[in-house]
């Protein structure tokens, strides 16, 4: 079946897969930003699902100078001062969420930037003048996960809140790392030679459950979006460390052959004492839990490793997708969730 162009070509019919082979250009994209003159003491990035998934990978690479938290909740935090600097982040520009913490953020009188496509988020922004960055379109916002990505960077930088040097080199060396890797995932890549495919296969019709370090856990919470959305597949993810302090005992229990698939995304870059826990887990939960799946990250830095595995995740779940018979790209049933809550 994965090797039927004719069945892909016809069930992929927003081609996600040719948009998840193109992501590494988004990396390349530049954006007209002001610099940020003002003092900043902290940030917060109100975001939610896919959005969200954007500044998680941010705090893997490249990292910040002063304190950065993630909001994915109605308001904002008590805290919040005209030294917060406060990233509004909706693709769609409606999420109700994040157009409450950008009024909780008006209303502490933060300092207030935002990204989107378009909606109510950029209003807001061109009525008050508040700095902006419009998104370019996908089929959905995850295949755009990189331009978000790029977007925050940018934003970042010219707040002046980024260490690491040669941003945009680093930058361009992993958009043409990731186009090289991604040709051995595409449609017309065999099964024998795509490990896409193969883990696809070998995984289909189980739920994923996947793993991490903390310098990889962006990329195995992005697989969870794109299992939930692209293949409809529940799925759920965790970080070690904090995966052995209680997870690792409720895999000791009931029978071994359960419908679950172990899904391991490591890297040469996380912390020695995290590759140790990998290990021991595999050792004492063996023969209590099916054998994990180990992804190993490619790439000469940890932000390619990251990416590698994020666009991996996307190959990997649109092919358990097509082997569910589903369409990969339609979110119908968050399209009449977000409906209803209008009434």
């Amino acid at each position: 079946m994965l090797d039927d162009l004719k069945y892909i070509h016809d069930k992929d019919s927003s081609d996600a897969l040719g948009y998840s082979a193109k992501q590494w250009q988004q990396l390349e994209a530049t954006y007209d930003f002001p610099k940020l003159d003002f003092p900043i003491e902290n940030v917060v990035f109100a975001g939610m699902g896919g959005s969200s998934l954007w500044a998680m990978l941010s705090l893997s690479w490249p990292g910040y100078s002063v304190p950065f938290e993630i909001w994915r909740r109605y308001d904002a935090p008590t805290y919040l001062s005209e030294k917060t600097l406060v990233i509004v982040n909706s693709y769609s520009g409606s999420t109700e969420e994040t157009l409450s913490a950008m009024a909780a953020a008006e209303k502490a009188n933060a300092q207030v930037v935002a990204v989107a496509r378009g909606g109510k988020v950029i209003e807001i922004a061109k009525k008050n003048k508040y700095p902006y960055i419009m998104l370019p379109e996908t089929p959905q916002p995850r295949l755009g996960t990189l331009s978000g990505f790029k977007s925050l960077v940018t934003i970042m930088q010219s707040a002046g809140l980024i260490k690491q040097k040669d941003i945009e080199k680093i930058l361009q060396k992993a958009a043409k790392f990731l186009k090289h890797e991604v040709a051995e995932w595409a449609p017309d890549v065999p099964v024998s030679k795509n490990p896409a495919k193969q883990l696809a296969l070998e995984i289909a019709g189980t739920t994923p459950i996947i793993y991490a370090g903390t310098a990889m856990m962006p990329a195995a919470y992005k697989w969870k979006i794109a299992f939930n959305e692209a293949a409809k597949n529940v799925a759920w993810y965790n970080e070690v460390p904090e995966f052995s302090h209680n997870e690792f005992v409720s895999w000791s229990s009931h029978p071994v052959d359960k419908p679950y698939s172990v899904i391991d995304l490591r890297s040469s870059f996380e912390h020695p004492r995290v590759k140790k826990r990998f290990e021991l887990t595999e050792r004492l939960l063996s023969g209590k839990r099916p054998h994990a799946h180990t992804v190993e990250a490619e790439g000469s830095n940890a932000l390619e490793q990251m990416l590698y595995l994020t666009i991996f995740g996307d190959f990997v779940s649109i092919y358990v997708a097509l082997l569910n018979g589903l369409d990969p790209t339609p979110l119908e049933l968050v399209d009449k969730f977000k409906e209803a809550l209008k009434n």
